[in-house]
């Protein structure tokens, strides 16, 4: 087959730019093969290399007594005590869930498990965030739909609860939708898999299922605005089986066990090329691979096309070569495909074969270690303008604006759409803060929560970035966890805008001061730029997700309220309503300054709940929706009335920082006054959980109406 000219079309078609097309000349000395061109089109696309980002990533805190692995592996690895670790990671699969969303979504969701098992990990929990378009936006339903049906499906089938996440809605995700995916599994400490090849003349063997056309250059749409061709990037989505995953992993995790792996990654983005240019380059070695010998399920399937494919449930690994015909017979046991590809080679080359032909000979640390790197300008986002006066609202038809609002309704629609029971370790289902799984055969858990909110991220990235962080760690925190490490998705616009490089850097900058102040790491996670259509960006939105630790049973919090508790809020009355959901969904008004962080008082705060769970019968974090919203959802879950005391609308529906709401008996809460005091921080005594009826401050409103609201609206508004 003749390969196609290289001109300046199809350098730009491949996401290259002038100088960078220079660069790969300056480089190899030569003009490029087309297979070459795509190669180097996969890994130094924003995607694969983080061009945009590296600069900026450097400066976050991912140290820590706790980290086993920080970032650069497939996953990030934690130590939870008695030789176990936790395994997690957070990735996006936006572009592909806009263009084909059942698939793109599922993809996601096999693409992340992959990142855990890859390193030796089993996994025991995924979650998921998702930003979709406005309610009344034509594609919204179809997206919130195929999406939902997608993460289901393929981790339903997978055999993973689904113990988190979030939904949000906003128009500047109309053509942009964002699909977060979140997995974590566990590990022996001792027995973690990494991706750096070593040894000369090993055999690199191929794992899995077939090599199709499906997904080629989807690393590359993954790198690149969106415009009015988007319907001819669908075959660039990738197409996802769960039940060969499913077996690949049994099949992955028996061979580790036989000691024939020397090392192993996962095929995602850009396939086969980026997964042996990443084993290489970290091993300080080549890799000859020979083309002829990929399983592929389609004919005539070109070099380019074998090397940029995005088949899914695939593996690279190195293995032990007098293991060879037992790794072998571990795979065909699991009907999985098993062939070597090629072998490790002592020179810095990457060398590809096909049909007795070079179709790529290239320096391969250059592939990776010399990817392009760019200092970006920046502009800092201005101060936001100060808000103007929020008018009073009835407090009850405030709440009703938050709980029939898709946005702050019960995601019960989407939860029960995942398996949340599988594995039978699920302490916490989806739906009230964090969700919890049991480590099995023992004592403790795991919490699990995912957080940020990109108004306040617009609005005063540094304060949001930080914000983000806090929110998880309280999530956790109101459980009972501690805290241990976390994983980022950065989702912003086009960071060659110096507006939009300047919140990525603000929200790193407030995610990296959060991070360091509570001792929580980031250990891993991904950038997804350029999530724009015809020019406009979405909100910013730094997705956190968190893991924390529960000891022993004892240490768990529970998150209802119970008919007769004191209602107490620790850090003092709210005050802040701007960038609010009150202000959002009763006004309409998105205006005003995100809320400060203090992070002295969240960790004095976290640690003052953990330190006195022993008198804290239920407890939430305070965010958006403020008192209101967390006394609603606390009442609810205890299928109970609540009373606050106060009826003002700052006191109700402020969004001030660092703040719980605990529900405890009268005792309880006597005893918790006297600690608060000795430990100096504020505890105020708001109300009282019980009755039939919602009450706040002689505003009243029967909770099984408010229930009926809070339940119904999600799936009134897309179901």
């Amino acid at each position: 087959m003749l390969e196609p000219e290289i001109n300046a079309e199809l350098i730009a078609a491949h996401g290259l730019k002038p100088d960078e097309y220079a660069r790969i000349l300056e480089i190899i000395g030569r003009e490029p093969t087309f297979t070459e061109l795509g190669i180097f089109s996969a890994m130094w696309n924003e995607h694969c290399s983080y061009k945009s980002s590296k600069k900026w990533l450097r400066t976050l805190h991912t140290t820590g007594a706790q980290v086993i692995c920080g970032p650069g592996e497939n996953a990030g690895v934690v130590d939870i005590g008695d030789n176990q670790a936790v395994v997690f990671k957070m990735e996006s699969h936006n572009h592909p869930s806009y263009i084909e969303p059942y698939q793109g979504a599922a993809t996601g969701v096999g693409g992340i498990l992959r990142d855990v098992f890859t390193m030796g990990a089993r996994p025991i929990a995924a979650m998921n965030a998702l930003s979709f378009g406005a309610v009344s936006h034509p594609k919204t339903r179809q997206l919130v739909h195929g999406v939902v049906e997608g993460v289901g499906g393929y981790g339903n089938a997978f055999g993973v609860p689904t113990v988190g996440g979030e939904v949000r809605f906003d128009p500047s995700y109309n053509g942009n939708c964002l699909v977060n995916a979140f997995a974590a599994g566990l590990a022996d400490a001792d027995k973690i898999f990494y991706s750096a090849a070593s040894g000369v003349g090993m055999p690199v063997v191929y794992l899995g299922a077939k090599t199709g056309r499906d997904g080629v250059g989807g690393a590359t749409m993954a790198s690149a605005e969106f415009d009015d061709t988007i319907e001819e990037k669908r075959p660039t989505v990738q197409v996802g089986d769960p039940f060969t995953e499913k077996r690949l992993m049994e099949a992955c995790m028996e061979l580790m066990r036989t000691g024939a792996v020397i090392s192993i990654q996962d095929m995602g983005a850009a396939g086969l090329t980026c997964s042996a240019v990443e084993m290489g380059d970290k091993g300080g070695l080549g890799i000859r691979l020979e083309l002829d010998r990929v399983p592929q399920r389609e004919t005539n399937m070109t070099a380019y096309e074998m090397m940029l494919s995005e088949s899914q449930e695939r593996m690279l690994m190195v293995l032990r070569p007098e293991k060879e015909a037992e790794a072998k017979a571990v795979f065909d046991k699991w009907d999985l495909d098993f062939a070597i590809v090629g072998e490790t080679i002592p020179e810095d080359r990457f060398l590809i074969l096909h049909g007795n032909e070079v179709k790529a000979d290239l320096p391969l640390s250059k592939l990776s270690s010399s990817a392009p790197e760019y200092d970006r300008p920046w502009v800092a986002t201005p101060a936001a303008a100060p808000l103007a006066d929020v008018p009073a609202i009835d407090p009850v038809e405030g709440l009703k604006a938050l709980i029939g609002s898709p946005n702050y309704a019960a995601k019960n629609w989407v939860f029960e759409q995942y398996d949340c029971q599988v594995m039978g370790d699920t302490v916490r289902k989806p739906g009230l803060g964090a969700g919890v799984i049991r480590v099995h055969d023992t004592g403790k858990m795991l919490a699990f929560t995912s957080d940020v909110t990109p108004r306040y991220v617009k609005a005063n990235p540094v304060e949001g970035g930080k914000q983000a962080v806090a929110e998880a760690w309280r999530n956790l925190t109101a459980v009972g966890a501690l805290p241990v490490a976390a994983t980022d998705n950065l989702n912003f616009g086009n960071p060659e805008k110096p507006e939009i490089m300047g919140q990525f850097v603000g929200a790193i900058q407030g995610i990296g001061e959060a991070c360091r102040a509570l001792d929580f790491p980031i250990v891993s996670g991904n950038v997804s730029l350029y999530n724009e259509t015809d020019g406009k960006g979405i909100l910013p939105t730094p997705t956190i997700g968190a893991v924390g630790l529960i000891a022993n049973a004892a240490q768990l919090i529970g998150g209802a309220a119970r008919d007769g508790d004191v209602a107490l809020v620790l850090g003092g009355e709210g005050s802040h309503l701007g960038q609010s959901a009150l202000l959002l969904e009763a006004f309409g008004r998105v205006e005003g300054d995100a809320p400060h962080v203090d992070l002295t008082a969240e960790r004095t705060h976290g640690d003052f709940i953990r330190a006195n769970r022993d008198l804290i019968g239920g407890c939430s974090d305070l965010a958006d929706g403020g008192l209101a919203l967390a006394a609603f959802e606390m009442a609810e879950a205890g299928q109970t009335g609540v009373s606050l005391d106060s009826a003002a609308t700052p006191a109700l529906f402020g969004e001030d920082q660092g703040r719980y709401l605990i529900a405890c008996s009268f005792d309880q809460a006597e005893a918790l006054m006297t600690r608060a005091h000795a430990a100096g921080v504020t505890l105020l005594t708001v109300g009282r959980f019980g009755g039939q009826d919602l009450n706040f401050g002689g505003a009243k409103a029967p909770m099984p109406e408010l229930t009926a609201l809070y339940r119904r609206a999600f799936e009134a508004a897309v179901g």
